[in-house]
């Protein structure tokens, strides 16, 4: 029979067309979220269902993340290692969506070693299209919030240079992890061109340039059994049925492109920075579980529509141990939002919800939920765009008899006070997404899990 050839493809003339054989995967990646300003413990969610899995991974932002887990009373602070390091059966993945400051890497591993964190070595991966934050970006973040904030225009950055490295990224003269363990002298000749170009713009900028290409050789060495290609090691991982644990760094209010700009970081950390931060299809992830506070905080500053400037807010803040991991700065505190948190599953479909620190309301004698906003006096059924929209909003609440029990050693849902469980029912009713596990504490131990109906 005779046969064609269609742009380098060949096919038989009067033989069916044979089509590739379709192979479901055998698994799909578990999200895991913050769904209001950061802070909601998404750590503690990631070493829950770690022991479950097979990698973790991060996907997005930098050392400004701050998660912690306790772990038989020793808390371990994670800033650029996956949470689910900790786990021996685990392997770690920081993807390409990561920037990634190495003397910063190597202190927290250096930390979290003293603390009890074991063979570590063979579990960590980290992506060759990362990009580097170097100390310079550090100071440049430092410079800018420095400048933003003379002109009332301060934005709270960690200064942990993570914007300036986004924006070199975005600029194209970013240098990625894998330039570095490349051919040094390209490395070399794209460091002094970075640092030429914010000695430009800064001219304060001092940087010892000889000194620090002696320390990246150094670093280039120390990195490299770490580093490989993440795309095709994650879809293997995927095509053979392994188990994947996404852990999202900041959260959805704090998202580049949906989070309360110019109050935000600088990476996109809702859902689609999964993709993107790890070059995973969309297709390939399943359950997105978003992390939700029992109350709503905030680090820095921006706009904050449930915010309390009272007696109930010095409460939440105190009894929450309200500051945050990579900053200390002090957490502004308020209601929950239902209506912010409406916008963000909006945005990421949740498929369920972890609400943390339920037990923090423990002793409030009525607790609100913000349930809607009026900007102008007219009810509004959208999230403002504008920082200013969002200032200016009034918000309805609907108030609920709190529970004067504590909660911190219940195991079961059904043994929680009635009105805690009222409390969550309620929840799950205007958000439309089962609350699947309840923390009530700082242990792993304290999470509720919730069976399903």
């Amino acid at each position: 029979m005779a046969s064609v050839e269609v742009n380098g493809l060949s096919a038989t003339n009067g033989s069916p067309r044979k089509r590739p054989r379709i192979v479901p995967a055998e698994s799909k990646a578990i999200v895991i979220l913050g769904a209001q300003w950061g802070d909601e413990g998404k750590g503690k969610v990631v070493d829950m269902l770690a022991e479950t899995v097979d990698i973790v991974c991060r996907c997005q932002g930098g050392n400004n993340a701050g998660h912690t887990v306790v772990i038989e009373g020793m808390e371990y602070d994670f800033h650029l290692l996956p949470s689910g390091i900790i786990h021996p059966q685990c392997t770690s993945v920081i993807g390409n969506g990561v920037v990634i400051h190495l003397p910063g890497l190597f202190e927290e591993v250096e930390k979290n070693e003293r603390k009890g964190l074991q063979n570590w070595e063979g579990r960590l991966i980290i992506s060759d299209r990362a990009h580097l934050v170097f100390d310079f970006h550090q100071q440049v973040d430092g410079l800018q919030e420095q400048e933003n904030t003379q002109k009332g225009q301060g934005l709270g950055t960690t200064k942990k240079g993570i914007g300036p490295t986004y924006s070199s990224k975005a600029t194209r003269n970013g240098i990625r992890i894998g330039e570095l363990l490349g051919d040094f002298a390209q490395f070399e000749k794209k460091f002094k061109g970075l640092v030429n170009m914010y000695q430009r713009m800064f001219p304060d900028l001092k940087v010892d340039v000889e000194s620090e290409l002696i320390r990246y050789k150094k670093f280039a060495e120390k990195v490299r059994p770490f580093v490989h290609e993440t795309v095709s090691f994650l879809d293997k991982a995927i095509k053979a049925g392994k188990k994947v644990l996404v852990e999202g760094a900041n959260a959805a209010m704090l998202d580049i492109d949906f989070g309360t700009y110019p109050y935000v970081t600088s990476s996109n950390c809702s859902v689609g920075g999964v993709c993107t931060g790890l070059g995973l299809s969309p297709s390939r992830i399943g359950e997105i579980i978003g992390v939700v506070k029992a109350y709503t905080t905030r680090v820095g500053d921006g706009p904050f529509p449930t915010e309390l400037h009272d007696s109930v807010g010095q409460c939440l803040q105190e009894r929450g141990a309200e500051f945050g991991v990579t900053t200390k700065r002090k957490r502004r505190c308020g209601w929950l939002d239902i209506f912010l948190l409406q916008y963000s599953n909006m945005i990421n479909g949740y498929t369920a919800l972890c609400l943390t620190k339920l037990d923090i309301l423990d002793t409030l004698p009525e607790i609100k939920l913000g349930v809607g906003y009026k900007l102008k006096g007219k009810a509004i059924d959208y999230f403002p765009s504008s920082a200013a929209d969002l200032g200016e909003v009034e918000v309805e609440y609907i108030t609920l008899p709190g529970w004067n029990t504590s909660t911190a050693n219940v195991r079961e849902f059904n043994d929680l006070p009635e009105n805690a469980k009222k409390y969550v029912d309620k929840i799950e009713q205007l958000l439309n997404v089962p609350v699947k596990w309840i923390g009530v504490g700082k242990g792993r131990e304290s999470i509720i899990t919730i069976a399903a109906q």
